[in-house]
């Protein structure tokens, strides 16, 4: 999501677009999809990173792993909520996203998201605070489901509309939509679909 999201502000700003940032616990998507992560699959785990270095080197980004990955991740995104950050949210999203996979920094301790945020203008200690909060717990809860809902599966996931976009690469996916020139509008897609199935794969221990 970290080389997505400016892309996805600059793609908004553009297009007119109302950009809504909902940020989900990627574990909470991968537990109701039976998946495993990137990082629990040391092939996919080296070859995504190598991606991203690729994309962040075209791109002018700098990146850094953060310093435990993957990292309980529950602290940041709850800051990271509008229920927390409110007007600050975009700041909020710019300052972890930029000190975690821009510099390398833990973004699984809550005394260096202060730091983080302190460091952006932003009063780290009080919004932290506010993570504890029953409700706001509930509302990171309530919007991960939110998102299984609506068919989420992995990040970044971008949704205009009822269209799901899923990647780094789909931004330019997202315009066509945006600008009214997907190749796929009008398309009769129930013929693409298959009839059925004629294998089904075990899972393991099964």
């Amino acid at each position: 999501m970290y080389l997505a999201w400016p892309r996805v502000r600059r793609l908004c700003e553009e297009r007119g677009a109302d950009l809504v940032i909902r940020p989900v616990l990627f574990a909470g998507l991968l537990n109701h999809w039976g998946q495993l992560g990137p990082a629990e699959i040391p092939p996919k785990s080296l070859f995504v990173l190598k991606d991203c270095a690729r994309r962040a080197a075209l791109s002018g980004l700098p990146l850094r792993v953060p310093q435990f990955h993957p990292f309980n991740s529950l602290t940041a995104l709850r800051v990271s909520l509008a229920e927390v950050s409110g007007k600050d949210q975009p700041r909020v999203v710019d300052a972890l996203f930029q000190a975690g996979w821009g510099q390398g920094m833990d973004l699984g301790s809550a005394d260096a998201i202060v730091e983080i945020l302190d460091a952006a203008g932003l009063d780290g200690k009080a919004l932290v605070a506010r993570t504890a909060d029953p409700a706001v717990k509930e509302a990171l809860r309530t919007a991960t489901e939110n998102a299984v809902g609506r068919g989420v599966f992995g990040i970044p996931t971008m949704i205009v509309d009822t269209e799901l976009f899923w990647g780094n690469d789909q931004i330019e996916n997202v315009d066509r939509y945006l600008s009214g020139t997907d190749p796929i509008a009008g398309m009769d897609l129930a013929s693409l679909f298959p009839q059925g199935s004629s294998a089904v794969r075990r899972r393991p221990g099964t």
